[in-house]
């Protein structure tokens, strides 16, 4: 296990976020407009077997049960056949046991939604707000200030982001990478930016 900082932004602040059309747990297959009611819209690129995002898994949830006006969408872009711990159906388990209680969890097979997005490792969060029904990037950065999966956090920093944004106001803190496990990239889809 490699554990990466995210260093390499793809996204500026204010750019739209990159559509898809992705399969859920739910059997819904789901694109950005499924969620234009919100105000706010968190894309996490997450998986099921990293101590990394599993440490971030309560918090997601928080997330996504205390703001009604923020989505929360997993999205899980490891290649399933080398780790089978991520395969579609074990995220539906988790879905359907309550470990995972986020407004979506998607699965990216074929990894362009990752790399359109510039994902490096997992957890790797964005935070958009609903600008006229497009979302663009408010903050790409960690979820709080705990960066190994055995630490307790102190700031729990994305729920600042998150009021501030539904706020109708500005992240003005800088990005602060996330850490976790590299993406687990299928041969040959590498993309440019991933340099490890």
């Amino acid at each position: 296990m490699v554990a990466l900082d995210t260093d390499s932004y793809r996204l500026e602040r204010g750019s739209e976020a990159p559509d898809f059309e992705l399969p859920g747990t739910d059997g819904t297959e789901y694109s950005l407009a499924d969620f234009e009611d919100f105000e706010a819209l968190l894309v996490v690129f997450t998986c099921n077997h990293c101590p990394y995002a599993k440490a971030k898994m309560d918090e997601l949830n928080y997330l996504a049960e205390t703001y009604d006006n923020l989505a929360v969408v997993g999205i899980n872009p490891n290649d399933a056949e080398e780790y089978p711990d991520d395969s579609f159906e074990r995220m539906q388990e988790l879905v359907e046991d309550g470990t995972v209680a986020y407004d979506a969890y998607l699965r990216d097979d074929d990894q362009e939604v990752a790399a359109a997005y510039g994902a490096v490792c997992t957890p790797d969060p964005f935070l958009f707000t609903s600008d006229e029904g497009t979302f663009r990037l408010a903050y790409h950065g960690r979820i709080d200030d705990a960066l190994n999966p055995d630490e307790e956090p102190i700031e729990y920093e994305m729920r600042e982001y998150v009021e501030t944004v539904l706020a109708g106001e500005s992240v003005e803190a800088e990005d602060k990478p996330s850490r976790g496990c590299s993406i687990k990239w299928k041969a040959g889809n590498e993309p440019d930016y991933f340099n490890v």
